[in-house]
């Protein structure tokens, strides 16, 4: 029994004063279930950035489409606006003017005062329009949307101005007919005393 736990202890030894020296050489293994995955999972991360990509393009491109459209109907509610506008202009033009004019207390001298502040209006009114259909039928110089609805807001801002003016025009001549006739009883009253 001495013989082998010497043998046993002499072997314990050796392996320990042998194994600060050795060393173990083989290959390195590999889970290629993990590789496979990781590749699988790049391809996949690569087809999201691609599908990601496409949608950016996408949403770019219906946001510019909407600007567009928002571009064309901004600048169809000016057109609208201005064609109202023309439109009470005609109005005032055909009704009021005419009832001003055929007062009998509007004096000769005053009709062609009235119808030339009338007329300056009109011309005005009329060279809007013919400018507008310039600026909406040859892309005025190559301006962008942006640029013609900006010009079309001017044009719609003058047009409600002359539409404010002639109201006030208008305004002010039956204030001049209601005064008159206002004068014209006074003095033609018959007096009973």
């Amino acid at each position: 029994m001495k013989t082998k736990i010497k043998i046993l202890v002499t072997t314990v030894i050796l392996t320990l004063f042998m194994s600060g020296k050795a060393t173990a050489q083989g290959m390195p293994t590999y889970d290629n279930t993990n590789f496979i995955s990781l590749v699988k999972q790049l391809i996949e991360s690569g087809k999201q950035t691609a599908q990601m990509i496409k949608s950016v393009k996408f949403l770019k491109d219906a946001k510019e489409a909407i600007e567009k459209v928002s571009s064309v109907v901004e600048q169809l509610r000016a057109v609208e606006e201005i064609g109202q506008n023309n439109q009470r202009l005609i109005n005032v033009m055909q009704n009021d003017l005419q009832d001003i004019l055929n007062s009998p207390y509007i004096k000769p001298d005053e009709v062609s005062r009235v119808v030339e502040s009338f007329d300056a209006i009109v011309q005005n009114s009329l060279d809007t329009v013919d400018f507008i259909d310039e600026v909406l039928s040859s892309d005025y110089l190559k301006m962008s949307d942006a640029e013609r609805a900006e010009i079309l807001k001017a044009k719609e801002q003058e047009s409600k101005q002359m539409v404010s003016n002639i109201t006030t025009k208008t305004k002010r001549y039956r204030d001049i007919i209601s005064f008159r006739k206002m004068q014209d009883k006074v003095n033609n009253r018959e007096t009973e005393y």
